[in-house]
């Protein structure tokens, strides 16, 4: 098997451990991670030969941006402080403690050497905690902190990890060089997301066709982390502003077709991005097996007391980090997602998985500096591959379990209050538009009544218990009887599909023709029935 086909392998596995998963109640990303380790450990599996420098531009960029389309500015505006305290704060003290217990069990590592293993391996993926948490009913308040954590905590850990490797060459670390350093690459990464998004965004007005417009979005991560790198900015950052700034201005309400296919796109890469990259993450079970050949005993000691500090430092900060959030919180009128209750503290807690950014920022690691090899190298790799192994696998497996035990659900009568709001809103949004129209334009009686009706039966379709139990029966019967004709419809518009397909092989038949016929039945099929 050569890297080609092993690619696609995790390609295949990525589509088909999303219904295994479904079926098992496990997450696919953990899934994914164990068919990979089970791939490394078969003979005629070739090594991954993925340059490490490319790995983080190639993998989070689509992941990061296609997780910015299910969130809003607001919401993160909303909850700076939680996130500022998990993003930030809590990567820092991640770092400082592992750096140190890092030095007490692994004799002769360098302090640098032990904050570059402190800054990968504090950061939560935020690929493993939306795509694991994310499908688990959980309270949407804990699932936008997720989001938020595991989108700017990357940020602190890679510029932590890029002032820690300065430090191995230069031989000094400095705490106030990584602060400023950091406050440096949030500025530049901020200004670089902000001139692209309004970039593309005038670019995407231009082009006016979707397919256009949803090939620009592809690139547009992509080209988001890289300049962003190139002026020694965040990526990360940069790819969550462009993302941020282009979910909030570049939206045509009356887009619907490239609405409904960009989201369909990016459900695509989400998936398949995500399960190659956990797939990777197992399969470089070949690296641990090669750093820990004939020192078992000592690296599994090391990675197992690593992976209990990393895992009790988030559980220490949480408790008071939430209560804190929580009085903050009631002191001051604020709309911010924050832990309502010790139960929803612990998930969160538990949330925690290392991922993508650990193990590509370990595999990044230089092999040498200055004719040197890289001190402690080897132990760095195994005990970040075992972090990350031991809480996707662990944690991930264990999640659904432990938010089924501590019943930890989504609050969905604020869900279905909300719906009803908006559909409150959808009624009368439409009939004041109808009322606009009636004002400057003749229409019979009947055609009045029967466009207020069917404004009324779009709100009612969104939220049926919004209407009395009268109007709600005649809406069922209405509902029922249109159901009926659809069926009907598309069974028609079917029969027309299969004769249109069955021209074109027929002698003389031009495809452009047929396939422009076959988009027109196509486009009446999406259309409800009048």
């Amino acid at each position: 098997m050569d890297q080609l086909a092993l690619m696609f392998v995790l390609l295949l596995g990525a589509v088909i451990m999303v219904p295994v998963g479904d079926r098992l109640g496990l997450p696919s990303p953990v899934l994914m991670t164990l068919a990979g380790g089970v791939l490394a450990l078969v003979p005629f599996v070739p090594n991954v030969e993925i340059p490490p420098e490319y790995i983080l531009p190639v993998v989070l960029p689509p992941l990061l941006y296609a997780a910015v389309q299910r969130t809003s500015w607001r919401q993160f505006a909303a909850n700076v402080r939680p996130i500022f305290l998990l993003a930030v704060a809590l990567v820092f003290a991640t770092t400082a403690v592992v750096a140190a217990v890092a030095q007490a069990v692994v004799p002769g590592m360098p302090l640098a050497a032990a904050v570059v293993l402190g800054a990968l391996v504090a950061p939560p993926d935020p690929v493993a905690a939306t795509a694991v948490a994310g499908k688990l009913g959980l309270p949407r308040r804990l699932v936008s902190i997720l989001e938020g954590e595991g989108l700017f905590n990357d940020v602190t850990a890679i510029v932590l990890y890029h002032v820690a490797l300065a430090a191995m060459v230069s031989g000094t670390f400095s705490v106030p060089v990584a602060l400023g350093s950091l406050v440096l690459s949030a500025a530049v990464a901020m200004v670089v997301g902000l001139l692209l998004g309004w970039v593309a965004n005038k670019v995407m007005g231009l082009l006016g066709d979707p397919t256009l417009q949803i090939g620009l979005t592809l690139m547009v991560p992509f080209i988001a982390y890289v300049l962003a790198e190139e002026f020694h900015g965040s990526g990360v950052l940069a790819v969550l502003t462009t993302g941020l700034f282009l979910a909030e201005y570049a939206v045509d309400a009356d887009d619907v077709l490239g609405r409904l296919a960009g989201y369909t796109f990016w459900e695509v890469i989400d998936t398949l991005v995500t399960g190659v990259a956990f797939g990777l993450i197992g399969l470089e079970l070949h690296s641990i097996l090669g750093a820990a050949s004939g020192r078992w005993g000592e690296l599994l000691g090391a990675g197992a007391a690593v992976t209990g500090v990393v895992v009790a430092v988030r559980l220490v900060w949480l408790l008071p980090a939430a209560w804190l959030a929580k009085r903050m919180h009631k002191r001051r009128d604020y709309d911010e997602d924050i832990p309502m209750s010790w139960r929803e503290t612990l998930i969160m807690w538990w949330s925690g998985m290392r991922g993508v950014a650990s193990v590509a920022l370990a595999l990044a690691i230089p092999y040498g500096i200055d004719g040197s090899a890289f001190p402690a190298r080897d132990e760095i790799l195994f005990i970040a591959f075992s972090v990350v192994l031991a809480t996707l696998l662990v944690q991930g497996l264990t999640l659904p379990w432990l938010v089924r035990k501590l019943r930890v659900r989504a609050d969905t009568d604020a869900v279905d209050a909300l719906e009803r709001e908006l559909a409150i809103r959808v009624i009368k949004a439409s009939k004041r538009r109808l009322k606009e129209i009636m004002e400057v334009e003749e229409l019979p009686e009947e055609v009045r009544d029967q466009l207020a009706r069917r404004a009324y039966d779009v709100g009612a379709r969104i939220a049926p218990d919004i209407v009395d139990e009268e109007r709600r029966e005649l809406f069922e019967k209405r509902i029922s009887r249109l159901k009926k004709v659809q069926r009907i419809q598309n069974e028609m518009l079917s029969a027309a599909r299969h004769e249109v397909l069955a021209a074109r092989s027929e002698p003389g038949a031009d495809p452009e023709v047929v396939d422009r016929v076959l988009r027109h039945l196509d486009m009446r099929s999406l259309r409800p029935v009048p």
